[in-house]
């Protein structure tokens, strides 16, 4: 294993890193202390230290693994389960999925993160029959089992990884495997939060990760989350609006929000 780099091969001086670290906050809305240290060539130590002395001059807020810009209202809810998700928001949901199911055209692959509202988006690529010859990639094994009745006329491949009970998904170590050998036509990516500056957010780092990778795996990516999610922030950044090429959301979504997103330059779809 790896010794961490030594501090006296740092680039940067003290408050010239510390300054960059604001920066990559300001960027990126949440930084983790491993990559501080990759960045900067310190140890994990003297980037804790780093973002302690930033907390205590008022600039950050420290959270768990890394820290946020002071002031960033980030939402620490307990994440429901697949289960609970699937309760809440029915119709919208439902509604979400078979818009975000009409990018589909037959021939072509897709990749399919996980979460209540992809798994709605699931269920109306199946009622599509005019669809053919669809290769669909998931790291959602609830997904996969709902698509498993249209083989042959769709091809399901599961990303691999290691199993999250909570929202039955394949996660790192070993997720990213695949996703790094494919490049599709289109993902369908699902969030917790849809904000105007911090982009795309998930509640889960290890999820979040995996929908990254999904991102910069696919020719086309599309949002899907409901009205209640736009303008929230979680820990967990997916990307910034500018990696996406549509948000498929529902009519509750605040008309505000909605006109902030698309002033971005993201093309947003009221489902229903």
């Amino acid at each position: 294993m790896p010794a961490e780099p030594s501090d006296a091969a740092n680039r940067h001086d003290v408050a010239e890193r510390r300054e960059l670290t604001r920066a990559l906050l300001d960027e990126r809305g949440f930084v983790r202390v491993a990559d501080l240290a990759a960045a900067f060539g310190v140890t994990s130590v003297t980037a804790r230290a780093d973002l302690d002395a930033l907390e205590r001059a008022g600039a950050v807020r420290r959270v768990h693994g890394g820290a946020v810009p002071a002031g960033e209202t980030v939402r620490a809810a307990r994440e429901p389960s697949l289960e609970e998700a699937l309760e809440t928001s029915v119709a919208p949901k439902q509604r979400i999925g078979e818009a975000a199911a009409a990018f589909v055209s037959s021939g072509q692959s897709v990749l399919l993160d996980v979460g209540s509202t992809c798994l709605q988006f699931a269920r109306a690529l199946r009622a599509r029959r005019d669809l053919e010859d669809v290769t669909i990639f998931t790291n959602g094994l609830a997904i996969a089992l709902e698509l498993e009745a249209e083989i042959p006329r769709f091809t399901v491949v599961v990303t691999g990884g290691t199993l999250r009970p909570r929202q039955h998904s394949l996660v790192h170590p070993l997720a990213g495997s695949m996703l790094d050998e494919v490049h599709v036509d289109l993902a369908f990516i699902g969030c917790n939060g849809v904000h105007p500056d911090r982009g795309a957010t998930n509640q889960n780092l290890p999820e979040a990760q995996v929908k990254a990778l999904m991102v910069q795996a696919s020719a086309r990516s599309i949002l899907l989350a409901d009205g209640a999610k736009l303008g929230e922030v979680h820990l967990g950044r997916i990307a910034p609006l500018e990696a996406f090429d549509a948000l498929v959301t529902d009519a509750s979504a605040p008309a505000a929000l909605v006109a902030a997103l698309e002033a971005t330059g993201l093309p947003v779809r009221l489902a229903g």
